[in-house]
């Protein structure tokens, strides 16, 4: 299983559910994904942490929206690009709700993912805004 390629493709299927308007079930088909490249790439493993983080961040949107802006530093939710919120969204479900995962990990990989398919500078943002949604985490699960 690969847990990179996992993450690839929920956050190509949120921004496909963001962008293009799929709905929630033909994204986790994730039938799109073996069509991009002609053969079977997928996993049934890395399929399975793909629709758990795609169905997580569409079905706790508002939970996750409301983080997310809670974060934003001199910054617009709404001029956020939809690459950056879909990195961002699949993270921060992440954060909230795989407490399995590090969040150290969460974040390296979303400014990995940010740096290869964000615009110039979006990893730097990307970045910030998990990097406090993270801290506020950790503060509220030592305070449980």
């Amino acid at each position: 299983m690969s847990r990179r390629m996992g993450r690839i493709l929920a956050f190509q299927g949120l921004y496909s559910w963001e962008a293009g308007g799929m709905s929630k079930e033909d994204i986790l088909e994730l039938s799109w994904a073996d069509s991009e490249t002609g053969k079977d790439v997928v996993d049934l493993e890395t399929a399975t942490f793909a629709r758990v983080l795609i169905a997580g961040a569409i079905e706790n949107q508002a939970l996750i929206d409301q983080r997310i802006k809670q974060n934003l530093k001199g910054w617009e939710f709404d001029r956020v690009n939809k690459v950056s919120l879909s990195i961002l969204r699949m993270s921060v479900y992440s954060l909230l709700f795989q407490k399995d995962i590090p969040p150290s990990i969460v974040i390296d990989e979303a400014v990995d993912i940010s740096r290869e398919y964000g615009q110039d500078d979006s990893y730097k943002f990307v970045n910030a805004v998990l990097d406090n949604i993270g801290k506020a985490c950790a503060k509220e699960n030592s305070v449980k």
